[in-house]
């Protein structure tokens, strides 16, 4: 049942990503349930700003400048650097003003929170909950993107 679950998790957030991402490049505001927006105003916002723009509360007390993150495209010649955002947030690409690999990075996290919860008594595979969460906040980043 479990990699069933997990084919079916898979299958689904293929399906709907690109519907997702057209749906994203119309400029159509968030839903209701709009998972990256609430991953990032949960996360990212306290030191990004709700706006992505680096101007979050905590952003006066670090010791780096918080970068714009409605930027990314236009510093990288137009182009989303989806991958490094996933790996930014998921901790396998480095930042030091992230600290540790421990904290904030959020795929550890994710992965913990995953493993904690459980469907009808039957722990699920985490690392699709931690992907789908990712690839939702990655996205999110991208609706972020200046003009």
């Amino acid at each position: 049942m479990n990699s069933m679950l997990a084919r079916t998790f898979i299958f689904g957030a293929i399906a709907l990503g690109p519907a997702t991402m057209a749906s994203a490049q119309q400029g159509s505001p968030p839903t209701q349930n709009d998972r990256g927006k609430y991953e990032y105003n949960a996360h990212c916002a306290v030191c990004h700003g709700l706006s992505g723009k680096g101007d979050g509360v905590f952003a006066g007390v670090l010791k780096s400048t918080v970068p714009n993150l409605t930027e990314l495209s236009k510093k990288n010649n137009g182009v989303f650097p989806f991958m490094r955002v996933y790996e930014t947030v998921d901790g396998t690409w480095s930042v030091p003003a992230h600290g540790t690999k421990a904290m904030p990075v959020w795929g550890p996290r994710y992965k913990a929170e995953a493993q904690e919860s459980s469907f009808d008594d039957y722990p699920a595979n985490p690392e699709p909950f931690v992907r789908a969460r990712i690839l939702a906040l990655t996205e999110y980043v991208y609706r972020l993107q200046v003009k």
